[in-house]
C-alpha cells in the first residue's frame, strides 16, 4: 500500500523501499486526523451510483459483509444521498458517468490520477460531496478492476484477510474504526496480467470441490475469483485435468467476465478451449482423434472457431500455437513453417469471429519445453502476441529476452511453477517454494523486461497460500522487494493472518519449513537421500525438522482457539507432516543399516516406521475431516509416500522394513575401537557369570542413557568363591596405555561407610580392586549434581586386536550404566560418547 508520499529506508549499501511505504489508513484510535467509520452509536453507509457494474456491485456487497464481520453492524447501501449525518463511503469508477465523474468535475478528486490509468484506485477523504454531507471517504477506480482492488484494500485494512475463506483466517472484532485522512493508492500494477494456474488438481482439489460444490463449477470459481481479486490478481488458467471451464458449467464464463477476471487457457490449450473440449467435440461429432494440423486442419479450424465464438463477448487472453494432445510434444516431423501457419490461421479465425483485427484480441504464445526450441530455431509470431517464457518446471527460468537484439513489441511473460507433475518426481503435495528463490528468479525476469504476464502453477491452491500471496504481491510491484526485506514481508503476512503478537515466530517457522522442503522435495525424500555415515548428515536434518515441529507445537498452545484452524493449515500441518516424513525415512535407513548387521535394534526402527506411517494418515485425517468442522474433505488426499517412478500412485505405500528374530541375532558381541575410544552401554555385555544366590538384571531406562545393570537380590553379598562378573569384548586398532571410565549410579556408602568395591581386569591380567565411594572428600556435591559417579582406572594392552574386559562386583548395590575406554581420542562430554559400532 503506497501513500502519495514515498518514504525511503536507508540501509548500509543503498536504499530500499519498505514493503508498506505508508502507515495503514485504518485505525482504532480517534484523533483530529481521522474520520469515523464505525462507533458504537454510529453506523456506516456505502453509496454507489445507479447502474453500477455488476462486478463492482458484487465486491461492494463483500465489503458490506466484511464490515459486518469486523464491527457487528452491516453498512447500509445507498443509491442516493440527502442530508446524511452518518459516515459515508462513496464507491465508483472514473469515466462511467458515475458520482466519481461528478467529483472529478468539482475538483474534489484529481482526475489526472485516474484518467487513462490501468487498474488503479484512489482512497481518500473529501469534503461536501453531497448537499448536507460534510465529509466522506471515496474509493475511486480508473477502471472496473481498479475500483474492485480499492474495495478489497479497504476490506483488508479493516482486518479481513484475503484468505478468510480459503484458510479460515478469523476476523478480529472492533468496536471502533477510523479512517486516517489522506490520499492513498497502490498506483498501477507493474505487470499487466497477474494470475494463477489451477493444475494437477486431482485427487485433492477436485475431490474437495466435488464434496463441497458438486464439482469444479461456477460456485467453486466464485470463491477462486474472489481470492484472486483480493490478492490484486486478474488472470487465471482454470483446472484442466478432464475438465473444460466453459463447457462444464455455462455460468462460469459469464461469472468470470462479471467479476473482472481475465480468462486464459494453459500453455497447450489454444483458442479459449480446454483439451477436454476437443475430446468432447470429436465424440459429439463422431470424428477421429487426429490432433495434427497437417492432417486435420479443417476439423481443427472449426473446433477452434467454436472456442472463440463461445467466449467472444468475455475478457480473455487467447493462447495460440499448438502442442501435442495431452500436453505432449508434437511429432518429430513438426516444422517451423507448419507452426507459423497454425498461428496465422488461428489469428484469421479470431479476426473473423470478433469482427476486429486480430491484434485487438490479446494473445499469448507459450514457449514451453520443445516449443522454446522452435523459437530458438527462428520461429516468430506477430508483434502483438505476448511471448511467454517458462521455467524448467522447478522454479528455474529457462530463457529471457536478449538485450543485444530488438525486443519483441508484444512484450514478455513468464510461466512459473510451485507445483509440477513430471520427472524426476512429481511435486504436488506441499509448499516447496521459499520466497527467497521465487523473488530472485522473478526479479531476474522483471529486470529483463518480463512484465506483460506472470502466471504461476499453484496445483491445488492449498497449501500454497503463502507463496501465492507473495507472487501476486510481487507482480503488482516487483521493486518493493529486495534481498533484505523478504523476511519482513513474511512477518507482515503472518501478522495479517494471526495478529502481531506471534507474527515474528510464525514467520520464522514458515520461512524455515519452506527452506527445508527445498533441500529435497518430500516426494523425492527417501531413506537414501541423506548420509547416515558421513558428517552426521541424516541426524542433523532430522533434528532440524524435529526442532521446528516442536516449536510449532509449542506455539500452538499459545494461539487463540479461533485461530487454531488457520494455524493448522498455514503453519502446523506442513511442518508436522514433513517432520514426520523425516522421522519415518530416518527410521527406514536405520532399520536397513541395523538389519544388515542382524542387530535386533532394527526392530525398534521398524516399529517406528509403522508408527510414522500411521501418523501421516492421522495428520491427513485431521486436515480433511476434523479442522474447520470437516470443511476440507479430500484436500490432503495427495499421496507422497511410496513413489515407484516419477508419477504418483493412488495411495501412500509404507516403506518395507525388516525384523530380526532372536534366532538371527549373533551370539558374539564385539565393540570396535574407532577415533581413539570405545563406548559401551552396560547392558551390551558379551558374557556374564552368576551364582545360585546372585543374578544379574538389566533395569531398562535406568540412568542417563540407556539402562543400568546390577545384581539381585540387593542384600546378597558375593562370597570370595563366587565370581559375579560381566565381560565385554573389544577389538582394538591401537595398543598401549588406556583409561577405563565406568559410569556408575551415584549409590552412596550405605554399608557403614565401608564403600562399594569392584574388580576390573583385561584378559588374564591381574585385577585392580576399586572402592569408588568409600571415603569421599567434596565429591558428593558433584555426584549429586551430575547424577553419576565416574570411576577411572589405568591399564595397558600390548597388542591390537580382540581383548576382553571383566567387571566383577564385590558388593551389592553397584549399578553400572556405561563404559568409556579412552585410547587417546575420547573427548569431554556430559553423557559420554555415543555407543561404538558393534561387530557381529
Amino acid at each position: 500500500m503506497n501513500h502519495l508520499k514515498i518514504f525511503f529506508l536507508t540501509v548500509l549499501l543503498g536504499f530500499c523501499l519498505k514493503i508498506h511505504a505508508a502507515e495503514p489508513f485504518i485505525s482504532t484510535e480517534k484523533s483530529s486526523g481521522t474520520l469515523i467509520l464505525k462507533e458504537k452509536t454510529v453506523s456506516l453507509s456505502i453509496f454507489t451510483s445507479p447502474g453500477t457494474d455488476q462486478g463492482i456491485a458484487r465486491a461492494v456487497k463483500k465489503l458490506q459483509a466484511d464490515f459486518q464481520k469486523v464491527t457487528g453492524a452491516q453498512p447500509v447501501l445507498l443509491n442516493q444521498v440527502s442530508g446524511l449525518q452518518s459516515p459515508l463511503v462513496i464507491i465508483g469508477t472514473a469515466g462511467t458517468k458515475s458520482v466519481i465523474d461528478d467529483l472529478i468535475r468539482q475538483k474534489k478528486i484529481d482526475g489526472k490520477a485516474l484518467t487513462g490509468k490501468r487498474e488503479k484506485y484512489i482512497i481518500q477523504n473529501i469534503s461536501n460531496p453531497f448537499p448536507g454531507v460534510s465529509e466522506a471517504i471515496v474509493i475511486a477506480g480508473s477502471d472496473k478492476r481498479g475500483t474492485i482492488y480499492g474495495i478489497y484494500e479497504m476490506s483488508q485494512q479493516i482486518g479481513v484477510s484475503p484468505w478468510y475463506y480459503w484458510a479460515d483466517v478469523p476476523v478480529q472484532v472492533k468496536d471502533h474504526l477510523y479512517f486516517k485522512k489522506g490520499t492513498y493508492t497502490d498506483g498501477e500494477p507493474a505487470v499487466e496480467y497477474r494470475g494463477i494456474f489451477l493444475n494437477d488438481e486431482e485427487p485433492s482439489l477436485g475431490g474437495w470441490a466435488r464434496a463441497t460444490f458438486g464439482g469444479i463449477n461456477s460456485q467453486f470459481y466464485e470463491k477462486v475469483f474472489e481470492l484472486i481479486l483480493r490478492l490484486k490478481g486478474n488472470y487465471i488458467w482454470p483446472a484442466m485435468w478432464g475438465k473444460a471451464f466453459y463447457d462444464d458449467d455455462a455460468l462460469s464464463g459469464p461469472l468470470a467476465n462479471e467479476m473482472g477476471i481475465v480468462m486464459g487457457t494453459s500453455h497447450h490449450e489454444p483458442m479459449a478451449l480446454a483439451q477436454t473440449d476437443w475430446h468432447r467435440y470429436i465424440k459429439k461429432n463422431n470424428l477421429p482423434n487426429v490432433w495434427d494440423y497437417s492432417k486435420n486442419a479443417e476439423v481443427l479450424q472449426k473446433f477452434w472457431k467454436s472456442g472463440i465464438e463461445r467466449s467472444k463477448n468475455w475478457e480473455k487472453l487467447v493462447t495460440v500455437g499448438m502442442r501435442g494432445d495431452g500436453d505432449e510434444a508434437m511429432g518429430d516431423g513438426t516444422n517451423i513453417s507448419l507452426l507459423e501457419k497454425i498461428v496465422k490461421d488461428q489469428r484469421k479465425i479470431i479476426a473473423e469471429v470478433t469482427g476486429k483485427k486480430a491484434e485487438k484480441t490479446p494473445q499469448v504464445w507459450a514457449l514451453y519445453k520443445e516449443v522454446q526450441d522452435y523459437y530458438d530455431q527462428g520461429m516468430r509470431v506477430p508483434d502483438d502476441v505476448i511471448l511467454l517464457f517458462c521455467d524448467d518446471n522447478w522454479g528455474n527460468v529457462r530463457k529471457l529476452p536478449d538485450f543485444s537484439k530488438p525486443l519483441h513489441k508484444g512484450g514478455y511473460g513468464i510461466y512459473y511453477h510451485f507445483d509440477y507433475v513430471g520427472g524426476p518426481r512429481n511435486s504436488k503435495w506441499i509448499n516447496i517454494s521459499p520466497i527467497q528463490r521465487v523473488w530472485e528468479q522473478m526479479n531476474l525476469s522483471y529486470e529483463h523486461k518480463v512484465d506483460k504476464l506472470w502466471i504461476v502453477n499453484v496445483g491445488d491452491l492449498k497449501p500454497m497460500e503463502f507463496p501465492v500471496s507473495f507472487f501476486l504481491k510481487m507482480a503488482w510491484n516487483p521493486k518493493q522487494f529486495n534481498a533484505g526485506n523478504l523476511f519482513e514481508y513474511t512477518e507482515e503476512w503472518a501478522a495479517q493472518q494471526f495478529g502481531e503478537k506471534h507474527a515474528r515466530e510464525i514467520a520464522r517457522l514458515i520461512n524455515l519449513y519452506s527452506k527445508y522442503n527445498r533441500r529435497v522435495t518430500p516426494e523425492t525424500l527417501d531413506s537414501k537421500t541423506y548420509s547416515l555415515q558421513n558428517y552426521n548428515e541424516f541426524e542433523t536434518v532430522l533434528n532440524d525438522y524435529r526442532t521446528l515441529a516442536l516449536e510449532a507445537l509449542r506455539l500452538k498452545e499459545q494461539i487463540p482457539s479461533d485461530y487454531q484452524d488457520a494455524y493448522y493449515q498455514l503453519v502446523l500441518y506442513p511442518i508436522d507432516a514433513c517432520s514426520n516424513l523425516y522421522e519415518m525415512y530416518y527410521a527406514v535407513a536405520k532399520n536397513r543399516e541395523l538389519a544388515a548387521k542382524k542387530d535386533p535394534e532394527a526392530n525398534i526402527y521398524a516399529d517406528k516406521v509403522k508408527a510414522c506411517f500411521e501418523r501421516n494418515a492421522y495428520l491427513d485425517n485431521q486436515y480433511n475431516n476434523v479442522i474447520a468442522g470437516g470443511k476440507w474433505k479430500h484436500m490432503m488426499d495427495q499421496m507422497r509416500i511410496g513413489y515407484k517412478s516419477w508419477a504418483d500412485g493412488k495411495e501412500n505405500i509404507m516403506p518395507e522394513v525388516t525384523y530380526i528374530s532372536d534366532a538371527e541375532v549373533p551370539k558374539e558381541k564385539i565393540f570396535q575401537e574407532k577415533n581413539g575410544y570405545v563406548s559401551i552401554e552396560a547392558e551390551n555385555f558379551a558374557r556374564m557369570n552368576q551364582s545360585d544366590r546372585i543374578h544379574w538384571k538389566v533395569i531398562p531406562d535406568f540412568g542417563k542413557t540407556k539402562s543400568g545393570v546390577t545384581t539381585f537380590p540387593q542384600n546378597a553379598y558375593p562370597k570370595t568363591e563366587e565370581n559375579i562378573w560381566l565381560e565385554y569384548d573389544i577389538n582394538f586398532e591401537s595398543k598401549g596405555e588406556l583409561e577405563v571410565e565406568l559410569l556408575l549410579a551415584p549409590t552412596l556408602n550405605f554399608n557403614h561407610n565401608k564403600g562399594l568395591r569392584y574388580e576390573i581386569s583385561w584378559d588374564d591380567q591381574p585385577a585392580q580392586v576399586v572402592n569408588f565411594n568409600g571415603h569421599y572428600k567434596g565429591e558428593l556435591g558433584k555426584w549429586q549434581s551430575e547424577h553419576i559417579i565416574k570411576s577411572i582406572t589405568k591399564h595397558s594392552i600390548s597388542q591390537a586386536g580382540k581383548h576382553t574386559l571383566r567387571f566383577r562386583v564385590l558388593e551389592p548395590g553397584i549399578v553400572l550404566e556405561k563404559i568409556l575406554i579412552n585410547t587417546g581420542g575420547l573427548k569431554p562430554s556430559y553423557l559420554g560418547a555415543p555407543e561404538s559400532e558393534m561387530l557381529h
